[in-house]
């Protein structure tokens, strides 16, 4: 820590996306002292970084903004599930509405932290990235506004770093953009950014080799350009729509249906079923029925539909089985359900290849091509490594972290996620999360929970602010029952029979466990409501 101290805060946030965004605005509202420090040049968070080609968010525009009517009154969408590039210029036009970039540290990086018992703040070091420079920062609080995807997941290929292309994961193209036009082209991972890379690359590539370990269950997006007509349309109806997230499971403007797919007719079964996937988008999952999270008979009626829906595009009969197999790999919905545009239609093109990567896997790369387990080579120039994320705690194990053990997150950790209600941790007193581990996190519309979640944050620090307190810290029978309520409820599901990150099996040697608080918004946020009525007493110590 024998750098310079640069300023002291009442509250650092880290991470520029929804949920810092609203942080910051809020917080400077309430006269607080606060600042963003972004390791990007901009605002956006995931939107940011994510620049690679198709990139766009699969929760339609209506409810995938803030709810602040000075915020949507003058701006339009231009498609129902806006582009990465029109995101970039939304939050744009927020940080111009709200002026949030004379209180934000761009490309500046947390690499470690320390707290000090005798004053109750945080000593930060951080790294200018554009200079080098380091400093120092001391704050109160530290609200951790990391996102699920923060850290990628660089798969471990046998010679990749002889490879003569070039190759980018995802989440670190080049902002300036890359050009895959006439380019022999392997994507590796056929996850919500892999179909997007693939649904452009195959208009453009040379030749296009896709490498899948799992077929995804993905949904017609069914995305649509908007007019100045649609968009004043549908703002009669955001007030209402923006009211009704705080009563859903996942914070949309949607829910789940009652029934169970097997106490209706199969007549009504398909008319609702139908009714859905015309509806498009994630209406099917999270607007669909929830039985089929628990009940693997009509888990399996699900999918049935989907696998007869997406066969009918498929039209290299080799490829059936691979897409869409007869019997599901895993329940369907307990992984994360991407949406496409033309994506069964771009593996069918004749300049494809569909490699299945789980019966023949990668063995190594060349200077000039990827080598299966069977000793093919696919000649290629380019590499994109779309390969997800260390998600959900990747963000917290990735920076320097050490709390009153002087153990990091990243030890902590070891064992499984651990926090009292998804919002602190024993041993890192100050530190706070929003979208954090046993948070809701992926399961919830990102600015929905950046909102209602980021205001119930927002309440615990002006409780402290306002009775004197200096330090909260999570009490260890807080933080032990959060862990064991979140297993409980993922035991009665479906979650635990796939192969997810939802559960960090992605990640080799990480504790496969749920991640995320399963049980829904709405009860979230009637907990976290009942802790505010109680002062907090039974999930934090307060001093």
């Amino acid at each position: 820590m024998n750098t310079t101290l640069l300023e002291e805060l009442d509250v650092l946030v880290i991470g520029g996306g929804f949920s810092g965004v609203y942080q910051l605005d809020r917080l400077r509202t309430l006269g607080y002292n606060v600042k963003i420090y972004e390791a990007g040049t901009g605002l956006g968070g995931v939107w940011h970084w994510n620049s690679y080609p198709g990139a766009r968010v699969d929760t339609w525009a209506p409810v995938y903004q803030f709810s602040r009517e000075e915020l949507w009154r003058d701006w339009n969408w231009s498609e129902m599930y806006p582009g990465r590039d029109e995101l970039v210029r939304y939050f744009e036009y927020v940080d111009e509405k709200l002026d949030l970039s004379k209180d934000v540290r761009y490309e500046t990086r947390v690499l470690a932290g320390r707290f000090d018992e005798e004053t109750h703040k945080w000593t930060l070091v951080s790294r200018n990235e554009r200079t080098g420079e380091e400093f120092t920062t001391q704050a109160r609080f530290v609200i951790m506004c990391l996102g699920a995807g923060s850290k990628p997941l660089f798969p471990k290929l046998p010679g990749l770093e002889k490879f003569g292309g070039d190759y980018f994961h995802t989440a670190r193209w080049p902002l300036e953009g890359y050009d895959l036009a006439g380019k022999r082209v392997a994507v590796i991972g056929t996850g919500a950014s892999g179909i997007q890379v693939i649904q452009e690359a195959s208009k453009v590539a040379d030749h296009l080799t896709v490498f899948q370990r799992t077929p995804n269950t993905a949904l017609p997006m069914n995305q649509r350009a908007l007019t100045e007509a649609d968009n004043a349309e549908m703002k009669k109806t955001y007030p209402e729509r923006f009211a009704n997230r705080k009563n859903t499971w996942a914070g949309f403007d949607y829910d789940f249906l009652k029934e169970n797919l097997q106490d209706l007719s199969e007549e009504r079964r398909n008319e609702i079923l139908e009714e859905l996937w015309t509806n498009g988008g994630l209406q099917p999952w999270l607007g669909g029925f929830l039985n089929v999270l628990f009940d693997k008979d009509d888990n399996d009626i699900l999918y049935a539909f989907w696998r007869d829906k997406t066969r009918q595009r498929i039209t290299r009969p080799e490829l059936v089985e691979l897409l869409a197999p007869t019997e599901p790999i895993h329940p369907w919905g307990v992984k994360r359900v991407s949406l496409e545009q033309n994506y069964f239609e771009s593996l069918c093109r004749d300049d494809v290849e569909l490699v299945d990567s789980s019966a023949n896997p990668i063995r190594e790369v060349t200077s000039d091509a990827i080598v299966t387990a069977d000793g093919t080579r696919h000649e290629v120039d380019v590499i994109v490594l779309a390969t997800g994320f260390d998600s959900v705690t990747g963000g917290l194990t990735a920076i320097d972290i050490r709390g009153t053990s002087n153990e990091t997150f990243e030890e902590v950790f070891r064992g499984g996620s651990r926090t009292a209600l998804g919002k602190a941790t024993v041993g890192f007193p100050n530190l706070l999360y929003v979208y954090g581990p046993q948070s809701p996190n992926a399961f919830c519309n990102g600015p929905t929970c950046a909102e209602l979640e980021g205001e119930h944050l927002i309440q615990i620090v002006e409780h402290m602010r306002n009775n004197g307190y200096t330090r909260i810290e999570a009490k260890p029978e807080a933080q032990q029952y959060w862990g064991a309520h979140i297993a409980d409820l993922t035991s009665a599901t479906l979650f635990p029979l796939a192969k997810s990150w939802y559960m960090g099996a992605n990640v080799p040697g990480k504790t496969v466990e749920m991640l995320m608080y399963p049980g829904g918004l709405s009860v979230y946020l009637e907990i976290l409501e009942k802790a505010a009525a109680g002062g907090y007493q039974e999930q934090f110590e307060l001093v």
